[in-house]
């Protein structure tokens, strides 16, 4: 578990704290974030990862070519370098919480 916590500290994901979530840990790096799931020897799975704003989380999605994060009443168009900072948040995340 040490290994992890470290791995996401040297990737500057930090976990939210949020104590209503009883089977899930929240990270976030730069206003992004992902639901993993909490285990009794670390964590398992992580989710989709999204934009945290005022109404939750905000799924990126694609309409027509575009991209958008989109909430329940939320919405609005997300920059290419928004996507792709989203990605590699994701892509570091799973890797610091596997060890790959």
């Amino acid at each position: 578990m040490e290994e992890i916590l470290l791995r996401l500290a040297a990737a500057g994901i930090r976990i939210l704290p949020l104590a209503e979530l009883t089977q899930h840990v929240v990270f976030e790096r730069d206003g992004f974030i992902a639901l993993v799931e909490r285990r009794d020897n670390g964590f398992g799975q992580v989710g989709s990862a999204g934009l945290l704003v005022q109404e939750g989380f905000a799924a990126l999605l694609q309409r027509d070519g575009q991209n958008w994060f989109v909430a329940r009443g939320f919405e609005r168009e997300a920059t290419e370098a928004e996507a792709a900072a989203l990605r590699r948040f994701s892509q570091d995340l799973r890797r610091a919480i596997s060890g790959d």
